[in-house]
């Protein structure tokens, strides 16, 4: 089990265009291995970027616990993307702030998983959101660039109490 610190904005690779990965081999699945165990250990992370780890690759993570959903996707491709939807998000490269970000509500996407085959996923609403907060990270885009409006999470949670914040989306 390897867990990274987090990168966190202000460092150049969140910047960077990820660079694809041309094999999934040992090293890939070591990175797929090696980001689930980092979101695992962070409390309210959903989804993690290998560029959140300091790796510019073009591979994350998504784990939604509570509807038992598990992906890895390496070198992923958005493809037919509908509708929009407005929601608070939150990053775990930049924390102690959220922001309102415009994302589609329902996308395709192409992949490829730890045993090299290609895959696609029709995803919408919440998961949607998450894939594409995540595929942001690997064009050097940050949630802050989309974000329209902007609070503290932590005074939210203070004046709205323990159940303040469980819609809101942390990678």
């Amino acid at each position: 089990m390897s867990v990274y610190q987090i990168v966190k904005e202000g460092n150049p690779v969140l910047r960077e265009k990820a660079k694809p990965i041309a094999k999934v081999n040992d090293a890939a699945i070591r990175l797929l291995n090696n980001l689930k165990d980092t979101l695992r250990e962070t409390p309210k992370g959903v989804g993690l970027a290998a560029p959140q780890i300091g790796i510019s690759k073009r591979a994350f993570v998504v784990e939604i616990a509570e509807e038992e959903l598990y992906y890895e996707m390496i070198n992923p491709e958005l493809m037919e993307m509908e509708g929009s939807e407005d929601a608070w998000e939150g990053c775990l490269s930049v924390p102690g702030l959220e922001g309102v970000v415009q994302r589609a509500g329902k996308l395709k996407v192409r992949y490829t998983d730890r045993e090299s085959k290609q895959n696609e996923l029709i995803a919408e609403g919440f998961l949607a959101r998450v894939i594409q907060h995540e595929n942001d990270h690997l064009n050097g885009v940050i949630f802050t660039d989309k974000a329209t409006s902007f609070r503290d999470p932590d005074a939210q949670e203070a004046e709205a109490g323990d159940d303040a914040g469980e819609d809101e989306l942390k990678e």
